[in-house]
């Protein structure tokens, strides 16, 4: 997939609301790979979205999910925010004070 449709399909995925993608997570369960009609299945069951959009929405995941699998997402550079007295600066502090 070339970039610009990667960035398209990317967007048109962030459209999906939370309500949403619960019910796409819970028909993803539901109908496995060898449920006949599949995608319209799911699109049934996901208010608002279509046959095609939710093949798109599975492609994207499973992209997403291989890339973190193959170490291919980078990881987050925690001690950039540790100054901001939150998160990670007070879970060192605790840390230490923490007996084991």
């Amino acid at each position: 997939m070339a970039s610009s449709s990667m960035t398209s399909a990317r967007a048109s995925a962030s459209l999906w609301s939370p309500k949403q993608n619960k019910q796409f997570e819970e028909a993803l369960a539901r109908y496995d790979k060898d449920t006949p009609d599949r995608w319209h299945n799911i699109a049934r069951a996901v208010s608002g979205k279509s046959a095609e959009e939710v093949r798109r929405h599975y492609e994207v995941l499973e992209k997403d999910i291989m890339q973190i699998e193959t170490d291919q997402v980078p990881i987050p550079n925690y001690r950039a925010i540790a100054g901001n007295n939150r998160g990670f600066g007070n879970e060192q502090r605790y840390m230490k004070n923490l007996k084991l």
